[in-house]
């Protein structure tokens, strides 16, 4: 996935931020990037999701929060694709309250108004019920970022007749532990410390998993520690201090991009800034800039803006009775595994 004032504040907008990552105001502003076109790639055709055709005038969009930047940058790119299609998009912001949202998506139902959804739910496993009942309705309904139901292996939707825009988080901890691998060429003990967003949420659960999985495919890779590092500056730094004074020769440290803008101080004041490689999963412009000067070693970078247009822009023409497919693996839009060497001209969709 999954993300201060403008990231994930509570345990729910962890599961949809991120990011994993991710993860990040109902303004809908966003700051410049550069993005990539689609590539059929991406796109699961089996089982392809249609409603009867419509003429789409509104479609709602249920984000994480209004003033949560990972979600301001989805907005922005359900806004400019409904703009491009000439349809009207409303933002309902739960706040990072998965009770809310799951009323609001019944409120919108009820309302009759829209003919399309996209969901960036906080609970993914909370909405399946209204999400059925909107399908059941006729909306035509888009899982963005997080997997709606408890599979956090697939991009599959899980619920009949829904769309998924996204991509797995085991997935996406797997390509963190190839990252911190990586990292480690040519140190043996390789010292590695993972920070782990919330150890309280199942998508976190499942993608620190992978993580943990991926680097024990390295014999030179020692995981010492795993510890909460959640997804703000402030507790990354106090995750990051707690880290050097129990493993004071740890090598690499990876967690979520607000939490290594906090471990990366920490590292600092402990005067050991360039001795230890720092990995951030999401891409906000602050993470993208860290790696392009060298600051930190890699960045896991979605490029979120351009993900919403995608999600918005299938919500329509399924809507509309075009054939579309029932998944797509945001992962063609950017390639999210970003080092000095391969981060190029990406600057990143959002702020942290």
């Amino acid at each position: 996935m999954r993300n201060t004032g403008r990231t994930a504040r509570t345990a729910a907008a962890i599961a949809a931020g991120l990011l994993a990552t991710g993860a990040l105001a109902a303004c809908g502003s966003s700051g410049d990037s550069s993005t990539a076109t689609a590539s059929s790639d991406g796109a699961s055709t089996s089982g392809a999701a249609t409603t009867s055709a419509k003429k789409v005038e509104n479609i709602a969009f249920f984000g994480f929060a209004g003033a949560n930047s990972f979600a301001q940058a989805t907005w922005a790119g359900v806004q400019e694709q409904a703009a491009k299609d000439g349809v009207k998009a409303k933002f309902f912001d739960p706040n990072f309250d998965a009770a809310k949202q799951v009323s609001q998506i019944q409120n919108a139902i009820s309302s009759g108004q829209y003919q399309a959804f996209v969901v960036q739910s906080n609970d993914g496993n909370a909405v399946v019920p209204p999400i059925r009942e909107a399908l059941k309705a006729g909306i035509t309904v888009v899982g963005e970022f997080t997997p709606v139901g408890t599979d956090y292996a697939s991009i599959k939707p899980q619920v009949p007749g829904m769309i998924f825009v996204g991509e797995a988080p085991v997935d996406n901890g797997k390509a963190l532990g190839e990252l911190g691998v990586e990292a480690c060429k040519g140190v043996d003990p390789c010292n590695v410390a993972y920070l782990e967003g919330s150890p309280a949420l199942p998508l976190d659960v499942a993608r620190t998993k992978a993580v943990e999985a991926e680097l024990g495919t390295a014999p030179n890779v020692k995981v010492v520690a795993k510890v909460t590092g959640g997804y703000t500056k402030a507790d990354g730094l106090k995750a990051g201090q707690n880290v050097l004074q129990a493993h004071p020769d740890v090598n690499v440290m990876i967690g979520s991009s607000q939490a290594m803008a906090g471990a990366e101080q920490a590292v600092g004041d402990a005067g050991k800034a360039g001795k230890i490689k720092l990995i951030g999963n999401g891409g906000s412009h602050q993470a993208v800039a860290k790696v392009k000067s060298g600051d930190w070693f890699a960045v896991y970078a979605t490029a979120e803006k351009t993900n919403g247009a995608k999600a918005a822009e299938l919500a329509i023409q399924a809507a509309e009775g075009k054939q579309v497919p029932d998944s797509f693996d945001t992962r063609t839009l950017q390639q999210p595994k970003l080092t000095k060497s391969t981060v190029g001209s990406f600057t990143g969709e959002y702020d942290d």
